[in-house]
């Protein structure tokens, strides 16, 4: 069991390694809190309880360009500070990024601190990863703060007008593949103080804001889902509908009635993708579970149900009653736990749609409780 704590845990980045970390078995996390960096005793007893320390703790973007320089090289010397003082040897994990070729204070900072902590293990003869990483993307990433596809999303979900400053060709990683690479380094203790992650992907901001775009169209005005052959189109697809706010659902359903009955087109898929069914016997729940990368939807036709999410780690809880005799539908974003109830007298019968998935994750499916 290796015991990791994360600077930064509440961030874009942090935040979801923390979940990540969660449900690897030989990961033990220790929370951290960004006030730790206030009182040198509480971070102390922080730093003793880790055997790696993720420092994500950064800042990005402030009005004085010589603030950002000075926090960043402060946060990594209280933490070298706390090593040093109490003679403790942690791995240490940093997160760098590729502005360290530019001449500007964030990429400055995060340079210099990574070779402050390059110094550090080298004189104390322990372990440090200094990784370097590109443009980061992916859900629940805060608009207007760390990354331009985050922006986008949020602002073509708002009905908002997003606007290219400079349309520059970018390299990006998912978050799901950067914090499996941060895992790995983890586990294998990789002593190399200047490490390149690689990217993902690469585009122009131009292509990102039209996907994103035809997206909205497709997706949230037509209620279709958009062509998700290629690996990019799945994460930014996954990236864009986590700022559509749980509360667009339950959509209802085109309803075509004749002497036969009636017909619902449940879904209408621009690429490949999986329907089933399920019965549910009075009172009995399903799922309890939720999704990394799995885009799913969920539709009542007949019976009653009531529908549970929960963002992990958070505690609000989204509660959708269906109806079989007024058919809707509910679409599982990712890292929301989730279950459904047959809360009616009959069976309850359900529909559902999986897209197939492009990428390399062997495991998809984690259990917890709404």
């Amino acid at each position: 069991m290796i015991n990791v704590g994360i600077t930064g845990q509440s961030g874009f980045i942090g935040s979801h390694l923390f979940n990540y970390l969660n449900i690897q078995k030989n990961i033990k996390t220790i929370p951290f809190k960004d006030e730790y960096f206030q009182d040198r005793k509480t971070l102390t007893n922080f730093a003793k309880k880790c055997d790696c320390i993720v420092h994500l703790a950064a800042l990005n973007r402030h009005n004085d360009p010589q603030e950002i320089y000075n926090v960043n090289i402060h946060l990594v010397k209280a933490i070298i500070g706390v090593l040093e003082s109490n003679n403790l040897k942690p791995h240490i994990i940093m997160s760098s990024s590729t502005q360290e070729e530019r001449d500007n204070p964030y990429g400055k900072s995060k340079k210099e601190g990574r070779e402050l902590f390059a110094r550090w293990a080298k004189s104390n003869n322990t372990q440090f990863t200094g990784l370097i990483i590109p443009n980061v993307f992916g859900p629940f990433g805060e608009p207007f703060y760390n990354s331009v596809v985050s922006t986008f999303a949020y602002q073509i979900t708002h009905d908002q007008s997003p606007q290219i400053e400079i349309n520059a060709h970018i390299k990006l990683i998912y978050i799901n593949n950067l914090v499996r690479i941060i895992y790995n380094h983890i586990i294998n203790k990789t002593n190399q103080h200047e490490l390149q992650t690689g990217h993902d992907f690469d585009a122009m901001v131009s292509e990102i804001l039209k996907k994103l775009q035809i997206y909205h169209k497709t997706y949230y005005e037509k209620k279709h889902f958009p062509n998700l052959d290629d690996p990019f189109d799945v994460c930014l697809f996954n990236t864009y509908r986590s700022y559509i706010d749980p509360s667009f659902f339950p959509v209802k359903l085109d309803i075509n009635k004749d002497d036969r009955g009636i017909f619902a087109e449940l879904i209408k898929a621009h690429s490949r993708g999986q329907t089933s069914f399920s019965t549910t016997k009075t009172g009995i729940t399903r799922g309890n579970h939720f999704h990394i990368r799995k885009i799913e939807r969920f539709a009542v036709i007949r019976g009653k149900a009531l529908m549970k999410l929960r963002r992990i780690g958070t505690d609000e809880i989204y509660e959708f009653n269906l109806d079989g005799d007024n058919p809707g539908f509910v679409d599982m974003p990712v890292w929301y736990t989730h279950n459904i109830t047959n809360v009616g007298k009959d069976d309850l019968y359900t529909l559902f749609w999986i897209n197939e998935i492009f990428d390399s994750y062997n495991t998809d499916t984690f259990m917890e409780n709404v």
